[in-house]
């Protein structure tokens, strides 16, 4: 027994911000940022709104088009770096809101490798036998982190949510395999440096700046093409697979220069890679299911496709997962 995607889909806020209005705030340039990042506008959560609000629509996408009811799922796993509140999780929040009361519910923290975690942990609950129905979303409201002064970060985030079914299959088709990875020694490159236990929010730390997201740009994308590459390199190899048997690469949709030069390590043509960031820029444990389920819509994806999703992200956390596709195009 293995799990398999049997429902995706995904939910963006409304607002469009585009490069041109990022120009009015910070110094920069439509033209930067397209040449560095491919990123030409990205989603901004309403007033109000948090990422638990952008799960419930994803799962409720899912619940509408009848493929289940809220009280068969076993398990809801978040994967995010930016919850509404420390606690209760937002997993608990999504529970509650779409009345799955025989789910158990948690937050999985791995930036933006977030989903890929948290999807390998929900298939790992499925094959347990003990889980019948696992939604695993991945979420982010960036921009409730970002700085915009810091002309180096604030251009390249957007928020939004994306989420999957897992369930149980004897057939071919489902998550094959999977691998991943956390190197702590990377976590003053990508991080936020107040409000947790270390420094608690004070007038100090707000005054400070020390609330937003930090990043050492350079040393996150010569990590990323790395960690992205030798995962998805690692998980072909382990299953006796190359570049010209995959039929679409999904990877974190951080930056298209770091999407160009991990698809150039590992042999595949521009076809064969998924890029959405030009739309949404990078909205972290939020990227890749956003990705799939645009694939998905769009007819990209077909029953028995082989699919790499691969992921890099603070921690530093990487990993990669070989699916075989089970629903039929959309």
């Amino acid at each position: 027994m293995q799990a398999t995607i049997t429902a995706v889909s995904h939910y963006l806020p409304d607002r469009v911000m585009t490069n041109v209005e990022l120009e009015q705030i910070v110094d920069t340039s439509d033209e930067w940022i397209q040449s560095m990042t491919g990123i030409l506008e990205r989603r901004v959560v309403a007033e109000g709104e948090a990422t638990s609000h952008m799960g419930i629509k994803s799962v409720e996408q899912i619940l509408q088009k009848g493929r289940t009811n809220a009280h068969e799922i076993d398990v809801i796993i978040v994967g995010t770096i930016t919850p509404d509140m420390f606690f209760p999780s937002t997993a608990a929040l999504v529970q509650d809101a779409i009345g799955a009361t025989n789910a158990w519910a948690f937050d999985l923290n791995a930036a933006c490798s977030g989903f890929i975690f948290s999807l390998g942990i929900g298939a790992s609950l499925i094959e347990s036998g003990k889980h019948k129905k696992v939604l695993v979303i991945g979420g982010d409201t960036m921009t409730s982190v970002l700085d915009y002064e810091d002309r180096a970060t604030c251009v390249l985030f957007g928020d939004g949510a994306g989420a999957v079914l897992l369930e149980p299959t004897n057939d071919e088709n489902g998550i094959v395999d999977s691998v991943m990875y956390t190197d702590g020694s990377g976590g003053n490159r990508l991080y936020m440096p107040a409000g947790g236990s270390r420094q608690p929010a004070t007038f100090e730390t707000v005054n400070q700046r020390l609330h937003y997201l930090k990043q050492d740009g350079r040393e996150v994308y010569k990590s990323a093409v790395r960690g992205m590459a030798d995962a998805a390199k690692a998980l072909l190899e382990k299953n006796n697979l190359s570049a010209k048997d995959v039929t679409l690469f999904i990877p974190h949709q951080a930056n298209k220069r770091i999407i160009d030069a991990t698809a150039k390590k590992l042999g595949l043509s521009e076809s064969q890679v998924m890029i959405n960031i030009d739309k949404y820029a990078n909205t972290t444990a939020a990227s890749i299911p956003i990705a799939l389920s645009d694939a998905y819509e769009q007819g990209m994806l077909n029953k028995g496709d082989n699919l790499i999703l691969t992921a890099f992200g603070a921690g530093f956390t990487w990993g990669s997962c070989l699916i075989n596709w089970g629903i039929d195009n959309a």
